[in-house]
């Protein structure tokens, strides 16, 4: 049996259906295929079930795929299962070493040899990963998406030492085509781009807390009324480049290279102390306000929702393709 083309997929495997695999499952519903999920945690079918039936709104106001439908989801009841009945497998197990090299080698058995199997760690290495798969390693690879998968567009796919480029090829097309945004990497990096990036940002922002010099609730505005609308459209440096001037980023460069030895960030992360933490869930329970968690990650969606349809929109209307 040979490995289907990337964009045409129609049967894929969900393992481990919590925060992260739970999503998937969502997103490749909407994106109109059939889905198998497992997960040997206690109730994880009832789980998927209510998060399906929470956020299942929200999939049809993005706009559901010709076929999509939530009762295309099946489950199974064994690994064994699972690896035999798709064509390929997205894998969302908790973030521990051993147990996801323990369960590669197990899975990389039973899995027929062209089922490409991606991982959504967010910070684990493919080569450290896969150090006990000895039949296939060279289908095994990361795919690392922005919570939460079913809306947040942008994914990271990254191979191993063993990856095969055809493997890291065909999951970039397989992800282009249920409309991802995918960063294809080139090597290996710890945290990959994304939350390296987003790891800078709050080791500054947790000292800046610590050190009592701003509150939790200016910190998220400086972010979300700041930079965060920018980045939304056009990422960090292209917004440089737009600061720059009509001379763009070297402008930029020239005029405030002195600037970058100065001390205005403070990469090295502080001590999380229980007055660190205290007053950062403090800070965030003041926010939300009494607001509960499904309150805030619906008006989360429903405002992503929008922002990213005038986007489209706009970029349509001006036939900007980025």
């Amino acid at each position: 049996m040979s490995r289907p083309a990337a964009t045409h997929v129609s049967r894929v495997g969900v393992l481990g259906t919590g925060t992260i695999g739970g999503a998937w499952a969502l997103h490749f519903l909407r994106m109109g295929m059939d889905v198998v999920a497992y997960d040997p945690g206690p109730q994880s079918k009832e789980k998927l079930l209510a998060m399906v039936d929470h956020i299942w709104p929200t999939m049809e106001k993005l706009g559901l795929r010709p076929g999509a439908s939530r009762d295309r989801l099946s489950f199974v009841d064994s690994l064994e299962a699972l690896a035999t009945q798709v064509e390929v497998i997205q894998e969302s197990t908790p973030e521990v070493l051993d147990a996801k090299r323990a369960l590669f080698a197990q899975l990389d058995k039973l899995a027929p040899a062209e089922v490409v199997i991606i991982s959504s760690t967010s910070g684990f290495a493919m080569s450290d990963m896969t150090t006990d798969v000895s039949g296939h390693p060279e289908r095994f690879v990361v795919g690392h998406p922005f919570n939460p998968p079913y809306l947040v567009p942008f994914c990271e796919v990254c191979g191993g030492k063993q990856t095969s480029q055809d493997v890291v090829d065909w999951t970039t097309d397989f992800y282009e085509a249920v409309e991802k945004k995918v960063a294809k990497m080139t090597q290996e990096l710890p945290g990959f781009i994304g939350n390296r990036l987003q790891e800078a940002l709050w080791r500054e922002a947790l000292h800046m807390v610590k050190n009592k010099e701003c509150s939790v609730e200016d910190i998220d505005k400086a972010i979300a009324y700041g930079p965060g609308l920018r980045w939304a459209i056009m990422g960090h440096c292209l917004t440089y480049h737009l600061g720059g001037g009509q001379g763009g980023m070297a402008h930029l460069l020239d005029h405030f290279e002195e600037s970058l030895e100065a001390p205005w960030t403070r990469l090295k992360a502080p001590k999380l102390t229980p007055e660190l933490k205290k007053d950062m869930v403090d800070g965030c329970l003041s926010q939300a306000n009494g607001a509960s968690i499904n309150d805030l990650i619906q008006e989360r969606d429903d405002c992503l929702i929008r922002i990213m349809q005038t986007l489209e929109e706009y970029r349509q209307e001006h036939g900007i393709k980025r």
